[in-house]
């Protein structure tokens, strides 16, 4: 058990347009909250999660939100830092390790490994897609599905974290940012190719089906999320705007003329916070439901690096696979609280990335 507390470090402002801005880390080593996609408090917003690298390489922290004291729940050494996400319920932390998976518990900090995959490379080479090793879990925290790297083909497993039984329930060429649908255990969203990217599948696989193909070689399809309470799936068509797809129909319409980055929809499914890149115009708020498609209200600036040279060009993988260098926790990644109070976002303004945490101006 790797239980440790540190001190808490946290540091509040008011920012330049009067809101509330807490730095929760100040160690000068890495910091992240977990993904753009994926929920850094429990449902209660009892603890927030991150990775932070100050003991030299990276391990699962808490802050606790009444204390605001630091846990650390790991010693790994070979954490897949982008694979961690935690239950809604707030117990456990669900992440990959080597070649195995494990969860590890908030509140006594106990470790239980749930599955060996073998000698797999587990991920693609590369820092960004399916290379990051991101993984799902369903609403009801019974279900993790995980993505695995093997040879020439990428299974992808299913665990059942009630009865510790695992399967591999599909085999494709690509399979990464994997999504449970909040709205039902038996949807899974996950991204293929670069140049094919948005894909629906169940949990028995057999209907695994394509949702979105593009209208054109260079058209940039990325960074798609579930929007809550809709069962439909918002992508972003760099650097045009947002576009929504029916999963049941597979009807297709734009949303916003905004320049979206990374968006995050609120539990609602009718706010959606994003970051900004190429330029960097901070944080916005935008409400799906307006007519408006271009009206967006500006939050903070994150003062990131954002780095990733690729983003300010066209498409670059027509041709194939390409390297880049964009390292994620230099990244914002804005996600909402569940509450829809606070936004937590990842900066290293300071020289090192660190977690932030910003009120939100319009509540709840």
């Amino acid at each position: 058990m790797a239980w440790r507390t540190w001190p808490a470090e946290g540091r509040t402002r008011t920012d330049e347009g009067g809101r509330t801005l807490r730095q929760v880390t100040t160690h000068p080593s890495i910091h992240h909250h977990p993904f753009f996609f994926v929920d850094a408090f429990d449902r209660a917003m009892r603890r927030l999660v991150f990775v932070s690298h100050r003991t030299g390489r990276p391990e699962i922290f808490v802050e606790d939100q009444e204390s605001l004291e630091l846990i650390q729940l790991t010693e790994e050494e070979a954490l897949a830092e982008w694979s961690v996400i935690p239950s809604k319920d707030g117990r456990w932390i669900y992440y990959v390790a080597g070649q195995a998976g494990y969860r590890v518990s908030t509140t006594t900090g106990e470790r239980e490994c749930l599955i060996r995959f073998g000698a797999a490379e587990m991920r693609e080479t590369g820092m960004v897609g399916a290379a990051m090793g991101t993984t799902a879990l369903s609403a009801s925290g019974r279900w993790w599905a995980v993505p695995v790297r093997d040879g020439a083909v990428t299974r992808f497993w299913m665990i059942d974290t009630e009865r510790g039984s695992a399967e591999v329930f599909l085999e494709k060429a690509t399979i990464g940012h994997p999504q449970f649908c909040p709205d039902d255990d038996d949807l899974i969203l996950y991204a293929g190719p670069m140049t094919d990217r948005v894909w629906v599948t169940d949990r028995s696989g057999r209907q695994d089906r394509r949702m979105h193909e593009r209208t054109h070689d260079l058209q940039w399809i990325t960074h798609e999320v579930w929007r809550p309470g809709h069962r439909s799936i918002l992508f972003v068509d760099w650097p045009n705007g947002v576009g929504e797809i029916d999963v049941a129909t597979g009807e297709v319409r734009a949303l916003t003329d905004f320049p979206v980055w990374h968006g995050a929809p609120d539990t609602s499914g009718e706010r959606l916070v994003c970051d900004t890149n190429f330029p960097d115009i901070g944080i916005h708020l935008l409400d799906l439901a307006e007519q408006d498609r271009q009206c967006a209200r500006f939050v903070c600036r994150p003062e990131s690096s954002s780095m990733g040279a690729h983003w300010a060009g066209p498409f670059p993988y027509a041709n194939g696979p390409v390297k880049v260098f964009a390292p994620q926790h230099t990244h914002p990644h804005p996600r909402f609280s569940p509450d829809g109070r606070q936004i937590v976002f990842t900066s290293d303004r300071s020289g090192t990335a660190q977690i932030y945490v910003v009120s939100n101006p319009e509540g709840t």
